[in-house]
């Protein structure tokens, strides 16, 4: 009997990583579902309080548009299959439906700062949401992590994330960045300002003061700001009116291009900071640049889909038992894992 597959999406590009990672996986059944949750956090998200999130909102309908696009077999929230294996890009929620099962995470993108919540999440195993990012991996629910980069993995074991259970493998999305220049964005040699949407995950942001600071960046240049997903548009745009009356405001686009094409990249805490740096721009950042740049993700010429799906070709063929623990010590890597040198 071949065996069934759920992806979970989630953001835009967490959904299109989980593509790319089924068109490897061609001899399985591939179901895919927008990020869900359950109890009080699923009723949250049913009634519309966290649209802000990948739970909800523009995010969810994106992730929607893009499977009925793709014509992908839809299992909303997995509940119509029994699942041999799920696929994930985030541990901060997991679906107790899912958790009982094989389950592969793959690193989304850049994560956050360790901020005052952190420790707190850490000592007092509090929901892992609160220190947003951060806690990225800190579920320990998974059997195998595949991460961006060895510096990544260096930090998540620094968190205390078992090695034992990540791989190096490089993400989908962001290990082929230099063809990021193959594009038909219209605009070159301006100023990209790449937003975050901090106050939408109730964290702090003087966005005054990020807009007017682009602008002395931007020196006379032309500055577009590129809104991310998760924003209030309206809020953003009529601050950026007020502030910065010249700028171009885009919502939609394939911002990998426009960092290609721009001279200047400006960011919060997004994902994209890995761009602007891999392909050589003058970067500007709430992120420590210096310690971000050895955690680049691993450019592999685009094939991280190719080895995700081998492991998870692996861990499906790996016994349950042996993959929770009850076959092996607690502290030791898959035999596979080993075997392969990875």
């Amino acid at each position: 009997m071949t065996a069934n597959i759920l992806f979970l999406g989630g953001s835009l590009n967490q959904t299109t990583m989980m593509h790319k990672i089924a068109q490897q996986l061609g001899g399985y059944n591939c179901y895919f579902t927008p990020f869900y949750s359950d109890g009080s956090i699923g009723v949250l998200a049913k009634a519309g309080l966290l649209d802000y999130t990948i739970l909800g909102g523009r995010r969810r309908q994106e992730t929607l548009a893009y499977l009925e696009k793709h014509r992908l077999p839809m299992d909303l929230e997995g509940k119509t299959r029994t699942y041999d294996m799920v696929v994930i890009g985030t541990d901060l929620v997991i679906p107790r439906n899912v958790r009982s099962t094989r389950l592969v995470m793959v690193q989304e993108g850049i994560t956050e700062p360790e901020g005052w919540a952190f420790p707190l999440v850490k000592k007092f195993k509090l929901p892992l949401f609160l220190a947003n990012t951060a806690a990225t991996g800190l579920s320990d629910a998974y059997d195998i992590f595949c991460v961006a980069s060895f510096g990544y993995r260096d930090l998540f074991a620094s968190k205390g994330v078992k090695p034992e259970k990540m791989v190096v493998t490089g993400i989908p999305n962001f290990d082929s960045m230099q063809s990021f220049y193959e594009n038909d964005f219209p605009h070159r040699d301006f100023v990209l300002v790449a937003t975050t949407p901090l106050r939408e995950s109730l964290r702090p942001d003087d966005r005054i003061g990020f807009i007017k600071f682009a602008r002395r960046v931007a020196a006379g240049r032309k500055l577009i700001f590129k809104l991310h997903p998760g924003e209030n548009v309206r809020r953003a745009s009529w601050e950026i009116h007020r502030h910065a009356p010249e700028a171009l405001i885009l919502t939609k686009g394939d911002v990998n291009a426009m960092i290609a094409n721009c001279q200047v990249l400006i960011t919060q805490t997004s994902t994209v900071t890995f761009v602007g740096l891999a392909l050589g721009k003058e970067v500007h950042s709430y992120l420590n640049l210096k310690a971000l740049q050895k955690l680049v993700p691993i450019q592999n010429g685009g094939t991280s889909a190719v080895r995700i799906a081998g492991i998870c070709e692996r861990v499906l063929h790996t016994p349950l038992a042996e993959l929770k623990g009850a076959g092996r010590p607690v502290r030791s890597r898959p035999k596979w894992l080993e075997a392969d040198g990875i």
